[in-house]
């Protein structure tokens, strides 16, 4: 048939970049596949609609999020120290992006949620599952530094959220300034909404 897997990953990859430049709805699939440096025809054997492409897409970027944020909150280091490390680390990630492309690229779950989730239960429902794995992750950081008496919040789930919310609305506005320095903010305001003062051991590290 001449399409093989690579056909498949290089139509993922041009997507995704076309999608954090551009977002999602204006796009073609012509000009996915040109980008891609694929035939037409490809697009239709792997992926039956755009809408497919979307979740595929939401599916690549997640599982490699998902390995940042696990080797960021889970190890050996306290637990607001690893929260920390997952701010620093997010700063870093949208810095490097800035320097490469000259713009902030933002998170793409929070721009297809601004984009999408108007227009697609399925994308609606998968950004929903992702959002709520990232407050899983975080919820069970918060968690330990409650039983630590790290944190005075009374329900480690809903503090979680608005963790993850202040992450994302702190990246929105990143991308909408073009100003990574809007990012600085993020530990300090995690740990009001905590309710916990800077470690001593964080503070001091790096």
């Amino acid at each position: 048939m001449g399409r093989t897997s690579n056909a498949r990953e290089k139509i993922l990859t041009a997507a995704r970049s076309l999608i954090e430049q551009r977002g999602y709805s204006a796009l073609g699939t012509a000009e996915i596949c040109k980008a891609a440096g694929v035939p037409k025809g490809s697009f239709y054997y792997f992926f039956e609609s755009k809408e497919a492409l979307a979740l595929a897409v939401l599916d690549e970027q997640w599982a490699a999020q998902r390995g940042d944020w696990t080797r960021a909150l889970r190890g050996d280091a306290d637990p607001l120290q690893r929260l920390r490390r997952l701010f620093e680390e997010t700063e870093a990630a949208q810095r490097a992006g800035q320097q490469s492309c000259g713009t902030v690229s933002g998170c793409m779950f929070g721009n297809l949620t601004l984009e999408m989730s108007n227009q697609t239960e399925a994308i609606r429902a998968r950004l929903q599952e992702i959002f709520d794995a990232q407050v899983a992750m975080v919820e069970e950081v918060v968690a330990d530094a409650h039983e630590r008496g790290e944190v005075t919040v009374g329900d480690p789930h809903e503090a979680a959220r608005s963790v993850v919310a202040q992450l994302e609305g702190q990246v929105l506005f990143a991308k909408l300034y073009n100003d990574t320095q809007r990012l600085s903010v993020l530990w300090r305001n995690c740990l009001a909404i905590l309710g916990a003062r800077e470690p001593e051991t964080a503070a001091s590290a790096g």
